[in-house]
Protein backbone atom coordinates (compact mmCIF):
# COMPACT_ATOMS: atom_id res chain seq x y z
CA UNK A 1 0.00 0.00 0.00
CA UNK A 2 1.25 3.46 -0.96
CA UNK A 3 -0.12 6.39 1.04
CA UNK A 4 0.40 9.87 -0.38
CA UNK A 5 -0.34 13.27 1.12
CA UNK A 6 1.34 16.20 -0.66
CA UNK A 7 1.29 19.97 -0.52
CA UNK A 8 3.21 22.00 -3.08
CA UNK A 9 2.65 25.60 -4.14
CA UNK A 10 3.76 26.99 -7.49
CA UNK A 11 3.09 30.33 -9.17
CA UNK A 12 -0.59 30.18 -10.09
CA UNK A 13 -1.00 26.51 -9.08
CA UNK A 14 -1.42 24.72 -5.75
CA UNK A 15 -1.12 20.97 -5.30
CA UNK A 16 -3.02 19.71 -2.24
CA UNK A 17 -3.63 16.04 -2.65
CA UNK A 18 -4.08 12.77 -0.78
CA UNK A 19 -4.81 9.20 -1.87
CA UNK A 20 -3.96 5.54 -1.31
CA UNK A 21 -2.66 3.16 -3.96
CA UNK A 22 -3.33 -0.50 -3.12
CA UNK A 23 -1.87 -3.53 -4.90
CA UNK A 24 -2.36 -3.59 -8.67
CA UNK A 25 -2.20 -0.69 -11.12
CA UNK A 26 -3.24 2.68 -9.71
CA UNK A 27 -3.80 5.16 -12.53
CA UNK A 28 -3.40 8.88 -11.94
CA UNK A 29 -5.66 10.36 -14.59
CA UNK A 30 -6.14 14.00 -15.49
CA UNK A 31 -5.50 16.66 -18.05
CA UNK A 32 -2.00 17.99 -18.73
CA UNK A 33 -0.97 20.29 -15.92
CA UNK A 34 -3.18 18.61 -13.30
CA UNK A 35 -0.16 17.68 -11.16
CA UNK A 36 0.35 14.00 -12.02
CA UNK A 37 4.08 14.16 -12.80
CA UNK A 38 4.70 16.29 -9.72
CA UNK A 39 3.19 13.47 -7.65
CA UNK A 40 5.25 10.62 -9.11
CA UNK A 41 8.46 12.68 -8.92
CA UNK A 42 7.77 13.24 -5.22
CA UNK A 43 7.13 9.52 -4.68
CA UNK A 44 10.37 8.71 -6.51
CA UNK A 45 12.28 11.23 -4.38
CA UNK A 46 13.29 13.37 -7.37
CA UNK A 47 11.63 16.43 -5.81
CA UNK A 48 11.01 17.42 -2.20
CA UNK A 49 7.46 18.71 -1.54
CA UNK A 50 6.81 21.62 0.78
CA UNK A 51 4.50 19.56 2.95
CA UNK A 52 2.93 16.14 3.36
CA UNK A 53 3.83 12.51 3.92
CA UNK A 54 4.60 9.47 1.72
CA UNK A 55 4.51 5.95 3.14
CA UNK A 56 5.20 2.73 1.20
CA UNK A 57 4.39 -0.59 2.87
CA UNK A 58 4.74 0.99 6.28
CA UNK A 59 8.07 2.72 5.57
CA UNK A 60 8.02 6.51 5.73
CA UNK A 61 9.73 7.82 2.61
CA UNK A 62 8.90 11.47 3.22
CA UNK A 63 7.50 13.40 6.16
CA UNK A 64 7.80 17.17 6.02
CA UNK A 65 6.92 17.60 9.69
CA UNK A 66 9.47 15.04 10.90
CA UNK A 67 12.17 16.15 8.45
CA UNK A 68 12.34 12.73 6.77
CA UNK A 69 13.25 12.48 3.08
CA UNK A 70 14.72 9.15 2.01
CA UNK A 71 17.05 9.61 -1.00
CA UNK A 72 15.85 8.17 -4.34
CA UNK A 73 18.42 5.35 -4.49
CA UNK A 74 17.26 4.01 -1.11
CA UNK A 75 13.53 3.99 -1.90
CA UNK A 76 13.67 0.84 -4.06
CA UNK A 77 11.27 2.31 -6.62
CA UNK A 78 11.56 1.76 -10.37
CA UNK A 79 10.74 4.61 -12.75
CA UNK A 80 9.84 4.38 -16.45
CA UNK A 81 9.69 7.75 -18.22
CA UNK A 82 8.04 8.87 -21.47
CA UNK A 83 11.38 8.42 -23.23
CA UNK A 84 13.22 5.18 -22.57
CA UNK A 85 16.49 6.83 -21.40
CA UNK A 86 18.59 3.80 -22.29
CA UNK A 87 22.39 3.99 -22.25
CA UNK A 88 23.33 4.31 -25.95
CA UNK A 89 26.82 2.81 -25.50
CA UNK A 90 25.47 -0.41 -23.92
CA UNK A 91 23.63 -3.21 -25.69
CA UNK A 92 20.19 -4.33 -24.54
CA UNK A 93 21.51 -7.05 -22.22
CA UNK A 94 23.85 -4.58 -20.53
CA UNK A 95 21.05 -2.03 -20.18
CA UNK A 96 18.79 -4.63 -18.58
CA UNK A 97 21.45 -5.71 -16.10
CA UNK A 98 22.62 -2.21 -15.18
CA UNK A 99 20.01 -1.63 -12.46
CA UNK A 100 20.51 -5.06 -10.94
CA UNK A 101 24.05 -4.18 -9.93
CA UNK A 102 22.69 -1.73 -7.35
CA UNK A 103 19.57 -3.68 -6.38
CA UNK A 104 19.15 -5.42 -3.02
CA UNK A 105 18.89 -9.20 -3.22
CA UNK A 106 15.37 -10.60 -2.96
CA UNK A 107 14.30 -14.22 -3.02
CA UNK A 108 11.08 -13.35 -4.85
CA UNK A 109 12.73 -11.09 -7.44
CA UNK A 110 11.84 -12.00 -11.05
CA UNK A 111 14.71 -13.61 -12.93
CA UNK A 112 16.41 -12.19 -16.00
CA UNK A 113 15.20 -14.92 -18.35
CA UNK A 114 11.62 -14.62 -17.12
CA UNK A 115 11.45 -10.87 -17.73
CA UNK A 116 13.12 -11.18 -21.14
CA UNK A 117 10.55 -13.81 -22.12
CA UNK A 118 7.64 -11.86 -20.65
CA UNK A 119 8.55 -8.73 -22.63
CA UNK A 120 9.48 -10.58 -25.81
CA UNK A 121 12.93 -9.02 -26.08
CA UNK A 122 15.09 -12.14 -26.33
CA UNK A 123 16.00 -11.32 -29.93
CA UNK A 124 17.17 -7.82 -29.00
CA UNK A 125 19.80 -8.61 -26.36
CA UNK A 126 22.86 -7.96 -28.56
CA UNK A 127 21.52 -4.81 -30.19
CA UNK A 128 22.22 -1.19 -29.26
CA UNK A 129 19.35 1.22 -28.41
CA UNK A 130 20.00 3.27 -31.56
CA UNK A 131 18.77 0.38 -33.70
CA UNK A 132 15.52 -0.21 -31.77
CA UNK A 133 12.01 1.01 -32.50
CA UNK A 134 10.16 3.18 -29.98
CA UNK A 135 8.14 0.24 -28.74
CA UNK A 136 11.23 -1.95 -28.36
CA UNK A 137 13.01 0.77 -26.39
CA UNK A 138 10.10 1.07 -23.97
CA UNK A 139 10.01 -2.69 -23.43
CA UNK A 140 13.72 -2.65 -22.62
CA UNK A 141 13.21 0.30 -20.25
CA UNK A 142 10.44 -1.66 -18.53
CA UNK A 143 12.68 -4.68 -18.17
CA UNK A 144 15.52 -2.60 -16.74
CA UNK A 145 13.22 -1.05 -14.15
CA UNK A 146 11.78 -4.42 -13.08
CA UNK A 147 15.20 -6.09 -12.88
CA UNK A 148 16.31 -3.46 -10.36
CA UNK A 149 14.08 -5.38 -7.89
CA UNK A 150 11.84 -2.43 -6.97
CA UNK A 151 9.07 -2.57 -4.40
CA UNK A 152 6.96 -0.42 -6.71
CA UNK A 153 7.05 0.79 -10.31
CA UNK A 154 6.30 4.36 -11.41
CA UNK A 155 5.31 4.96 -15.02
CA UNK A 156 4.92 8.53 -16.29
CA UNK A 157 2.97 8.44 -19.57
CA UNK A 158 5.23 5.71 -21.00
CA UNK A 159 3.17 5.41 -24.20
CA UNK A 160 2.75 9.12 -24.98
CA UNK A 161 5.49 9.22 -27.64
CA UNK A 162 4.39 6.05 -29.45
CA UNK A 163 2.07 5.60 -32.41
CA UNK A 164 -1.16 3.63 -32.02
CA UNK A 165 0.31 0.33 -33.23
CA UNK A 166 3.20 0.52 -30.75
CA UNK A 167 0.83 1.57 -27.95
CA UNK A 168 -1.31 -1.52 -28.54
CA UNK A 169 1.83 -3.66 -28.49
CA UNK A 170 3.10 -2.23 -25.19
CA UNK A 171 -0.33 -2.37 -23.53
CA UNK A 172 -0.32 -6.13 -24.01
CA UNK A 173 3.04 -6.41 -22.25
CA UNK A 174 1.90 -4.10 -19.43
CA UNK A 175 -1.13 -6.32 -18.87
CA UNK A 176 1.16 -9.33 -18.60
CA UNK A 177 3.35 -7.50 -16.07
CA UNK A 178 0.29 -6.54 -14.01
CA UNK A 179 -1.07 -10.09 -13.99
CA UNK A 180 2.06 -12.26 -13.88
CA UNK A 181 4.70 -10.27 -11.99
CA UNK A 182 2.36 -8.73 -9.41
CA UNK A 183 4.47 -5.58 -9.04
CA UNK A 184 2.46 -2.58 -7.73
CA UNK A 185 2.39 0.16 -10.37
CA UNK A 186 1.58 3.88 -10.14
CA UNK A 187 0.66 4.77 -13.72
CA UNK A 188 0.31 8.33 -15.02
CA UNK A 189 -1.79 8.97 -18.11
CA UNK A 190 -4.25 11.32 -19.74
CA UNK A 191 -5.36 8.61 -22.22
CA UNK A 192 -8.54 6.95 -20.96
CA UNK A 193 -8.15 3.93 -23.27
CA UNK A 194 -4.93 3.01 -21.41
CA UNK A 195 -6.49 3.56 -17.99
CA UNK A 196 -9.56 1.46 -18.81
CA UNK A 197 -7.41 -1.47 -19.94
CA UNK A 198 -4.80 -1.42 -17.18
CA UNK A 199 -6.07 0.18 -14.00
CA UNK A 200 -7.39 -1.65 -10.97
CA UNK A 201 -7.66 1.66 -9.07
CA UNK A 202 -8.26 5.13 -10.55
CA UNK A 203 -7.40 8.49 -8.99
CA UNK A 204 -8.97 11.40 -10.91
CA UNK A 205 -6.93 14.59 -10.53
CA UNK A 206 -8.04 18.04 -11.56
CA UNK A 207 -6.12 21.27 -10.89
CA UNK A 208 -4.05 19.77 -8.11
CA UNK A 209 -6.94 18.11 -6.27
CA UNK A 210 -8.31 14.55 -6.10
CA UNK A 211 -11.85 14.61 -7.47
CA UNK A 212 -12.62 10.90 -7.17
CA UNK A 213 -10.68 7.77 -6.24
CA UNK A 214 -11.55 4.09 -5.99
CA UNK A 215 -11.83 0.80 -7.92
CA UNK A 216 -11.68 1.34 -11.69
CA UNK A 217 -15.04 -0.34 -12.37
CA UNK A 218 -16.81 2.08 -10.03
CA UNK A 219 -15.00 5.32 -10.87
CA UNK A 220 -15.16 4.99 -14.66
CA UNK A 221 -18.92 4.37 -14.56
CA UNK A 222 -19.64 7.20 -12.10
CA UNK A 223 -21.50 10.12 -13.75
CA UNK A 224 -19.69 12.48 -11.39
CA UNK A 225 -16.40 11.50 -13.08
CA UNK A 226 -17.52 12.69 -16.52
CA UNK A 227 -16.18 16.28 -16.19
CA UNK A 228 -12.72 14.89 -15.47
CA UNK A 229 -12.87 12.06 -18.01
CA UNK A 230 -14.53 14.00 -20.83
CA UNK A 231 -17.97 13.06 -22.18
CA UNK A 232 -16.56 11.17 -25.16
CA UNK A 233 -14.42 9.05 -22.85
CA UNK A 234 -17.08 8.32 -20.25
CA UNK A 235 -18.01 4.66 -20.04
CA UNK A 236 -17.72 1.49 -18.02
CA UNK A 237 -15.46 -1.54 -17.70
CA UNK A 238 -16.97 -5.02 -17.42
CA UNK A 239 -15.09 -8.16 -16.43
CA UNK A 240 -15.71 -10.90 -18.98
CA UNK A 241 -14.84 -14.49 -19.79
CA UNK A 242 -14.57 -15.81 -23.35
CA UNK A 243 -17.42 -18.31 -23.68
CA UNK A 244 -17.24 -19.29 -27.36
CA UNK A 245 -16.17 -18.28 -30.85
CA UNK A 246 -19.03 -18.58 -33.29
CA UNK A 247 -19.05 -19.37 -37.00
CA UNK A 248 -20.24 -15.92 -38.08
CA UNK A 249 -17.08 -14.20 -36.77
CA UNK A 250 -18.39 -13.15 -33.37
CA UNK A 251 -17.19 -14.11 -29.91
CA UNK A 252 -19.58 -14.55 -27.00
CA UNK A 253 -18.36 -13.14 -23.70
CA UNK A 254 -19.95 -13.98 -20.39
CA UNK A 255 -20.22 -10.93 -18.13
CA UNK A 256 -22.05 -10.24 -14.85
CA UNK A 257 -24.58 -8.34 -16.96
CA UNK A 258 -25.23 -11.32 -19.24
CA UNK A 259 -23.79 -12.55 -22.54
CA UNK A 260 -22.21 -9.96 -24.82
CA UNK A 261 -21.29 -10.57 -28.47
CA UNK A 262 -18.28 -8.76 -29.92
CA UNK A 263 -16.12 -9.09 -33.05
CA UNK A 264 -13.99 -12.21 -32.64
CA UNK A 265 -11.24 -11.86 -30.05
CA UNK A 266 -7.88 -13.62 -30.15
CA UNK A 267 -8.30 -15.55 -26.91
CA UNK A 268 -9.25 -19.11 -26.06
CA UNK A 269 -12.58 -19.96 -24.36
CA UNK A 270 -12.22 -19.51 -20.62
CA UNK A 271 -9.82 -16.58 -20.98
CA UNK A 272 -10.52 -13.57 -18.73
CA UNK A 273 -10.87 -10.13 -20.32
CA UNK A 274 -11.85 -6.56 -19.51
CA UNK A 275 -14.45 -5.00 -21.77
CA UNK A 276 -14.73 -1.22 -22.13
CA UNK A 277 -18.16 0.08 -23.15
CA UNK A 278 -18.45 3.78 -23.97
CA UNK A 279 -21.52 5.60 -22.70
CA UNK A 280 -22.13 7.09 -26.15
CA UNK A 281 -22.50 3.57 -27.59
CA UNK A 282 -25.31 2.56 -25.22
CA UNK A 283 -28.99 3.11 -26.08
CA UNK A 284 -31.79 2.74 -23.52
CA UNK A 285 -35.31 1.34 -23.83
CA UNK A 286 -38.03 0.96 -21.21
CA UNK A 287 -39.25 -2.28 -22.81
CA UNK A 288 -37.21 -5.12 -24.28
CA UNK A 289 -36.69 -4.19 -27.95
CA UNK A 290 -37.92 -6.57 -30.63
CA UNK A 291 -36.91 -6.82 -34.28
CA UNK A 292 -33.67 -4.81 -34.02
CA UNK A 293 -30.22 -5.52 -35.40
CA UNK A 294 -28.35 -4.92 -32.11
CA UNK A 295 -27.41 -8.25 -30.51
CA UNK A 296 -26.65 -7.10 -27.00
CA UNK A 297 -29.68 -6.23 -24.87
CA UNK A 298 -28.89 -6.08 -21.15
CA UNK A 299 -31.62 -5.61 -18.51
CA UNK A 300 -30.78 -3.16 -15.75
CA UNK A 301 -32.03 -0.66 -13.20
CA UNK A 302 -31.32 3.08 -13.24
CA UNK A 303 -29.20 4.07 -10.24
CA UNK A 304 -28.39 7.72 -11.06
CA UNK A 305 -29.15 10.41 -13.62
CA UNK A 306 -26.86 13.39 -14.14
CA UNK A 307 -28.17 16.19 -16.36
CA UNK A 308 -25.52 18.13 -18.25
CA UNK A 309 -25.43 21.87 -18.82
CA UNK A 310 -26.23 21.29 -22.49
CA UNK A 311 -28.72 18.91 -24.13
CA UNK A 312 -27.14 15.70 -22.74
CA UNK A 313 -27.59 13.45 -19.73
CA UNK A 314 -25.61 10.57 -18.26
CA UNK A 315 -27.53 7.62 -16.89
CA UNK A 316 -25.91 5.09 -14.59
CA UNK A 317 -27.39 1.59 -14.53
CA UNK A 318 -26.86 -1.50 -12.47
CA UNK A 319 -26.68 -4.49 -14.82
CA UNK A 320 -26.16 -7.77 -13.05
CA UNK A 321 -24.88 -5.86 -10.04
CA UNK A 322 -22.17 -3.94 -11.94
CA UNK A 323 -22.34 -0.31 -13.13
CA UNK A 324 -22.91 0.66 -16.77
CA UNK A 325 -23.14 4.17 -18.18
CA UNK A 326 -25.34 5.50 -20.99
CA UNK A 327 -25.26 8.93 -22.63
CA UNK A 328 -28.65 10.17 -23.81
CA UNK A 329 -30.33 13.53 -24.43
CA UNK A 330 -32.14 15.38 -21.66
CA UNK A 331 -35.28 15.06 -23.80
CA UNK A 332 -34.94 11.28 -23.91
CA UNK A 333 -34.37 11.15 -20.16
CA UNK A 334 -37.57 13.13 -19.67
CA UNK A 335 -39.71 11.22 -22.19
CA UNK A 336 -38.57 7.82 -20.83
CA UNK A 337 -39.03 9.07 -17.25
CA UNK A 338 -35.55 7.89 -16.34
CA UNK A 339 -35.01 8.04 -12.61
CA UNK A 340 -33.43 5.83 -9.95
CA UNK A 341 -35.28 2.54 -9.64
CA UNK A 342 -36.62 2.51 -13.21
CA UNK A 343 -36.16 -0.81 -15.06
CA UNK A 344 -34.59 -0.33 -18.50
CA UNK A 345 -32.77 -2.27 -21.21
CA UNK A 346 -29.31 -1.24 -22.38
CA UNK A 347 -28.80 -1.83 -26.10
CA UNK A 348 -25.31 -2.19 -27.53
CA UNK A 349 -24.26 -3.06 -31.07
CA UNK A 350 -21.65 -5.79 -31.27
CA UNK A 351 -19.62 -3.71 -33.74
CA UNK A 352 -19.51 -0.80 -31.29
CA UNK A 353 -16.96 -2.67 -29.20
CA UNK A 354 -13.61 -2.15 -30.91
CA UNK A 355 -10.77 -4.63 -30.46
CA UNK A 356 -8.67 -1.96 -28.71
CA UNK A 357 -11.45 -1.69 -26.09
CA UNK A 358 -10.83 -5.29 -24.97
CA UNK A 359 -7.95 -6.00 -22.66
CA UNK A 360 -6.56 -8.72 -20.41
CA UNK A 361 -8.01 -9.21 -16.96
CA UNK A 362 -5.89 -10.47 -14.11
Amino acid sequence: MLEVRLIQRFDGFDLDIGFQAPAGVTALFGRSGAGKTTIVNAVAGLTRPQGGRIVLDGQVLFDAGAGICVPPHRRQIGYVFQDARLFPHLDVRQNLLYGRRFAPARDDAPGFDRIVDLLGIGGLLKRRPGGLSGGEKQRVALGRAILSNPRMLLMDEPLAALDEARKAEILTYLERLRDEVGLPILYVSHAMAEVARLATTVVLIDSGRVRLAGPAEQILADPAAAPSLGLREAGAVLNARVAAHEEDGLSRLDTPAGPVWVPQVAAEPGHLLRLRILAQDVMLATERPQGISALNVLPGVVTAVKLGEGPGALVQLSVGGVPLLARVTRRSASVLELQPGRTVYAVLKAVSVAREAIGERG
